[in-house]
């Protein structure tokens, strides 16, 4: 009677060839799932990039709306020949006070170079606004910017500062002839040499198409960490992912701001 009692208590076990099948089965559905969690998260990290841009499209019309041009490309830009006292102030440092950092602002002196030592300590701040979340973490020494103001581009043709933010001058919506909404002011410039937001050296010439592999690696181009494309802003506040098969010829009619090209949309 024991016996058969203990026959009928005994527990049923996974034999190993079962215990190896649920493996491969969990090994499997980690496989499908991973690449939509990843797929998911990037989708997140692409809609907030994009939102930031949008937020620097407000902040660029409200500063226009205040003083009636957008804001100086780069303040005293330190050439090769230039005098190491030019403060070279970006655009992007200009624009503090719009993006609700009027105190980030008033910390600047404005009087001195951008990187004065006492300029080190607001210099240094991180802007979640200004940077990509696909971007790079590069741990730089101020404050980093994964987006950079078009100064210009040089595939339409040699006359490279045709663009929106340029050295010592201000633009304003009435010089934009070609159409606040044909013509772009800012773009995603991740992993370029000059990724800060307080240094002058955030604007940039384009010399090719979007994600070019074969753009000098030491210069500022429109890149991102999305894929085949990067996002952009219209001078208009409009924000659109742009994909890298683009023609050339159109990007660098979109740079430009008075040249008179006829883009049509359907041509991005």
């Amino acid at each position: 009677m024991v016996a058969s009692t203990n026959s009928r208590c005994r527990k049923p076990a996974f034999t190993l060839v079962e215990l190896l099948v649920v493996i491969a089965v969990i090994a499997i559905l980690v496989g499908l799932l991973l690449p939509a969690v990843q797929a998911a998260r990037e989708a997140a990290r692409k809609a907030s990039c994009k939102n930031n841009l949008h937020q620097i499209g407000i902040a660029l019309h409200n500063y226009h709306d205040t003083h009636r041009t957008l804001p100086t490309g780069c303040i005293e830009w330190r050439g090769f020949s230039s005098p190491i006292s030019n403060r070279q102030f970006a655009w992007s440092a200009l624009l503090l006070p719009f993006l609700e950092q009027q105190n980030l602002h008033a910390q600047i002196d404005f009087r001195v170079p951008f990187d004065a030592s006492i300029n080190a300590p607001a210099a240094a701040t991180r802007l979640s606004v200004y940077e990509c979340p696909s971007a790079d973490n590069r741990q730089l020494v101020r404050g980093q910017t994964d987006y950079g103001g078009l100064y210009g581009e040089s595939m339409v043709d040699r006359d490279s500062s045709d663009g929106m933010f340029l050295y010592d001058r201000s633009i304003a919506f009435r010089d934009v002839t070609d159409g606040l909404s044909n013509t772009l002011a800012v773009s995603e410039d991740v992993g370029g040499p000059d990724s800060e937001w307080i240094n002058g050296r955030n604007v940039f010439v384009q010399s090719g198409g979007i994600n070019d592999p074969n753009a000098w690696i030491g210069d500022n181009e429109i890149r991102s960490r999305h894929g085949p494309g990067a996002m952009v802003l219209f001078v208009d506040g409009r924000t659109i992912f742009m994909t890298q098969s683009i023609d050339v010829k159109v990007l660098g009619s979109l740079i430009t701001r008075a040249k008179s090209e006829v883009v049509n949309h359907d041509s991005y």
